[in-house]
C-alpha cells in the first residue's frame, strides 16, 4: 500500500486542526489595545498549539519521507495520532478561557501524552512492516527524544494540580526538544 494518501489525509486534518484553534480566538470588543487584553491568555494558548500541531506535521511529514510503503495498522496508528490531536482545539480553548487553571492544564497535558504515545507507536509500526532494512529504524535507532517527552509530560500532568504554569514549562520544554525536525531523519535524508 503507498502512503500517499496516508499524507495527504493526515495534511488535511492537521489543518483543519489549526483552522478550528484560530476561529476560536474571538474579536476584541473595543478598539484600543487594552481590548487585547482579555484575549491574551486564549492567544498564548493558541500559539502554544498551533506549535504543538506545526511540530506533529513536520515531524510526521519527515517520519513518510523514510517511509516506503504502510499498511492497515499504520493507517489505524495514524488515525490514532489523528484522535488525540483533533483533541487540541477543545483542550486549548478550555486553558485559555480558564487563564490556564490546575484541571485544564492537566486535561491538556493528557492530549500531548496520548499524542506522544500515539507517534510512538506509529513509528513502531512502520520499522515493524518495513523489516530489518528499515530506513526508519536506522535513523531513530536511539528513542531519546521520544522517552523524555514522556516523562516531561508526566511531571507536567502530575504538577498542573498544584503549579500549573510550571505544567506549562515541563510542555514548553518538550516543544522545544522537538521544535527542529527530527535530525535523525534529516540526516539519513541527506545520505540518499
Amino acid at each position: 500500500m503507498t502512503k500517499g494518501r496516508l499524507e495527504a489525509f493526515s495534511d488535511g486534518v492537521m489543518a483543519i486542526i489549526i483552522t478550528i484553534m484560530v476561529l476560536e480566538l474571538k474579536v476584541p470588543e473595543g478598539s484600543s489595545w487594552t481590548s487585547l487584553k482579555p484575549l491574551l491568555p486564549k492567544f498564548l494558548a493558541y500559539i502554544f498549539s498551533f506549535i504543538y500541531v506545526g511540530i506533529y506535521w513536520n515531524n510526521h511529514h519527515h517520519m513518510f519521507q523514510a517511509v516506503k510503503k504502510v499498511n492497515g495498522s499504520i493507517l489505524w496508528a495514524n488515525l490514532h495520532l489523528l484522535f488525540w490531536l483533533s483533541l487540541m482545539p477543545i483542550a486549548t480553548e478550555w486553558i485559555g478561557a480558564t487563564h490556564f487553571a490546575e484541571n485544564p492544564v492537566a486535561a491538556y497535558g493528557v492530549c500531548l501524552i496520548m499524542s506522544a504515545v500515539a507517534y510512538t507507536i506509529m513509528e513502531h509500526l512502520i520499522v515493524q512492516c518495513e523489516g530489518e532494512n528499515s530506513r526508519l529504524k536506522e535513523a531513530i535507532h536511539s528513542k531519546f527524544k521520544e522517552y523524555i517527552s514522556i516523562v516531561f509530560y508526566v511531571l507536567g500532568i502530575g504538577v498542573s494540580f498544584f503549579y500549573p504554569y510550571i505544567a506549562i514549562g515541563f510542555y514548553y520544554l518538550v516543544a522545544l526538544i522537538w521544535l527542529i525536525p527530527d535530525k535523525r531523519i534529516e540526516k539519513l535524508l541527506k545520505e540518499d
